[in-house]
């Protein structure tokens, strides 16, 4: 096996792909670390995750893009001034020695993430993980110009003509477009959007404003149109340790071994567990691929648990649609655990989520007494040391007092 893989750089794709099919799911991985990446066309998918992903991406980048045109008192409702030292939240104030606050948020951001993700796995990369949602858009986008996922794939193919030139030079003006906007947004947070307006139009763009629009829209671009799935394979850490917070009572993305298995073709009609080589027949998988297909990281679900499955569930939605059309019941692809799968029974509410749900609780609860007693401003006043008058020469002097403020 070392040999076969610390050779494969020298391989042409075609002798790769003859290894590859002697080659168990595990030596797979280690081959695709020497191997050229192959791009991932994932199919459009309809149905209740689906749906449920879209109304998330709608709700997240809707609280991105409009937040900044929001006005609050006359004011922008979120504007983190950082020449000012003020950090307007709504109603809200905050200096830099509340930065206290910013520590209560990181705390609940991780102990939100290790709550979710032994609940539910990684449900936050699938639903809400900023990676995703803008590579939702650009898909979208790609879809939109380029066509289905066959039509994609036949384009990407052929030959360089002036109709392929103008769809991807279109795509990918589209997708400049939006990483700009997005970019322009997120330096809106420091500086008003009213008045970075006003010096773009004017071309009065100061030169970390400038920096920042770029640097952030590039990096969208980049990530979400080019890398994709690469940042959740390769990139994102949160994949490589998520396995130490899940266990047999986690819910995930799982396929039904014992129900779809063997796998095989079969008429809607037909009897398929009088099917197959074996006395058993066939299982209720008709091997349509079509989970694979719609994969944004182009996983096989079918090969059990791996760390390069986000959660989407897209896989769930389109077995469903599969199931459906023949006749068999729902949820050969669902989510689900691991003692569930193998008979046992599942206990959801479990000692660890106990655990994070108090900590989540008590922290929140300090953080919400906390900023409801929180004093926006003080004030101290401390006469001087110094003696309140002298006498020289005849005359008495007073002496000023000097005034300390303090805020708070």
């Amino acid at each position: 096996m070392q040999n076969h893989l610390t050779n494969t750089t020298a391989l042409s794709d075609g002798k790769i792909e003859q290894i590859k099919s002697g080659l168990t799911h595990d030596d797979e991985i280690l081959l695709s670390l020497y191997g050229k990446r192959e791009k991932v066309y994932p199919r459009e998918v309809h149905g209740i995750f689906a749906f449920l992903r879209v109304l998330a991406a709608i709700g997240l980048l809707g609280i991105f893009y409009g937040l900044p045109w929001l006005q609050w008192d006359g004011r922008q409702s979120v504007l983190l001034d950082l020449p000012a030292r003020k950090f307007y939240i709504f109603g809200l104030t905050f200096w830099p020695q509340d930065f206290l606050y910013l520590t209560f948020l990181l705390m609940l951001a991780a102990l939100g993430l290790f709550f979710f993700t032994a609940l539910a796995g990684r449900v936050w990369c699938g639903y809400a993980c900023p990676q995703t949602v803008w590579t939702e858009v650009f898909l979208w986008i790609e879809h939109m110009i380029e066509g289905t996922r066959i039509q994609k794939m036949r384009l990407d193919k052929s030959l360089l003509t002036l109709r392929k030139f103008r769809i991807k030079a279109t795509k990918h003006a589209l997708w400049i477009l939006f990483a700009a906007f997005t970019g322009f947004t997120f330096v809106s947070y420091f500086t008003p959007a009213k008045i970075l307006v006003d010096e773009l139009v004017n071309f009065q763009l100061g030169p970390w404003e400038t920096f920042w629009i770029v640097f952030y829209g590039f990096a969208t671009y980049g990530n979400a149109g080019w890398m994709r799935e690469q940042v959740c394979i390769h990139m994102c850490p949160y994949g490589r340790f998520q396995n130490a917070m899940f266990d047999d009572n986690t819910l995930i993305v799982s396929y039904d071994e014992k129900r779809g298995e063997p796998r095989g073709p079969r008429k809607p009609s037909s009897d398929h567990r009088r099917q197959g080589l074996g006395r058993q027949g066939l299982g209720d998988c008709i091997n349509c691929t079509l989970c694979v297909q719609v994969c944004p990281t182009g996983i096989d679900i079918r090969n059990g648990l791996q760390y390069e499955c986000i959660a989407c569930s897209a896989c769930i939605d389109v077995c469903n649609d599969v199931m459906d059309k023949m006749g068999y019941p729902k949820g050969l692809i669902r989510y689900t655990t691991q003692n569930a799968l193998q008979g046992k029974q599942t206990r959801i509410i479990r000692p660890r989520i106990i655990i994070y749900g108090v900590i989540l609780t008590g922290i929140i609860s300090i953080f919400i007494y906390s900023l409801s007693q929180r004093i926006p401003a003080g004030l101290d006043v401390i006469r001087d040391r110094n003696q309140l008058y002298r006498e020289t020469a005849g005359l008495i002097e007073k002496c000023l007092y000097t005034e300390n403020f303090e805020y708070g």
